[in-house]
C-alpha cells in the first residue's frame, strides 16, 4: 500500500511556491488561507486543513488561466492529495470554470470569500494606513457599490456565496475582515493604522 504524502501547511506552502511565480497571487493565496482557517477554527473543523485548502486555491491560475480548476485537480491528484480538499479547490470556481458545486461547508465559505479577500485587500491599501486593522465594514460596502473599484471582483458570486452561507453581504464582510485582520502581518496589511476604527 503507497503511504500518502502528509498534506500540511508546508506541502501547500511549496506547492503555491513551485507554480506562483506571482507575488500577487502569492498574497491572495495568503488572504485566502488566512480566513479559510479562521472560519474552520470559529467551526471547530480541521484548521490546518483548510488553511491548505485555502493556499493551493489558484495553484493553476498564473500558468493555466485557460484551465483553471481543472488543472488544479490534476496537479493536487499527482501530489497524492485527498479526494475532498481537491473538490473544494475546484468547487470554488462554480459557474465560471467548473460544474462543481460547492456542498460542505468548507467549500462554501472558499467560495464565498475567495473574491471578497480581494475586494477587502484592495480597500485596505487605499487607506492612509495601507492597513485592514482600521478598516471597517462602511468603507468596504462603499467600495463595493463602486463597480469601478476592483472591477475584477465578481460581486456576484460573493452576493450567491454570502447567501449560501446563511449570511448578508455585510456581515460576511464583517466576518472576512476580522479574519483579515488577524493575519495582517502575514499578508502585509499591518500598517500603521492611525486611530483605528475610523472608517
Amino acid at each position: 500500500m503507497v503511504e500518502r504524502p502528509k498534506i500540511d501547511r508546508g506541502a501547500a506552502l511549496a506547492l503555491l511556491e513551485e507554480y506562483n511565480a506571482n507575488p500577487r497571487l502569492r498574497t491572495h493565496a495568503r488572504c485566502v488561507e488566512a480566513t479559510m482557517r479562521a472560519f474552520a477554527r470559529d467551526a471547530g473543523e480541521d484548521v490546518e486543513k483548510w488553511g491548505a485548502v485555502g493556499l493551493v486555491h489558484d495553484l493553476d491560475y498564473e500558468r493555466w488561466p485557460e484551465r483553471h480548476c481543472a488543472r488544479s485537480a490534476e496537479l493536487l491528484e499527482e501530489a497524492g492529495w485527498p479526494e475532498d480538499m481537491i473538490r473544494a479547490v475546484v468547487s470554488h470556481g462554480w459557474g465560471i470554470c467548473s460544474d462543481v458545486e460547492p456542498l460542505s461547508y468548507m467549500e462554501n465559505v472558499l467560495y464565498a470569500t475567495d473574491e471578497l479577500t480581494g475586494l477587502i485587500y484592495a480597500a485596505a491599501l487605499m487607506r492612509p494606513s495601507r492597513s485592514v486593522l482600521d478598516l471597517e465594514v462602511p468603507s468596504v460596502m462603499k467600495k463595493w457599490k463602486d463597480k469601478r473599484f476592483a472591477a475584477g471582483v465578481d460581486r456576484g458570486v460573493v452576493e450567491a456565496g454570502a447567501a449560501r452561507l446563511g449570511l448578508t453581504v455585510e456581515e460576511l464582510v464583517a466576518r472576512t475582515v476580522s479574519t483579515m485582520r488577524e493575519a495582517a502581518d502575514g499578508i502585509g496589511l499591518a500598517g500603521s493604522p492611525a486611530g483605528q476604527g475610523n472608517a
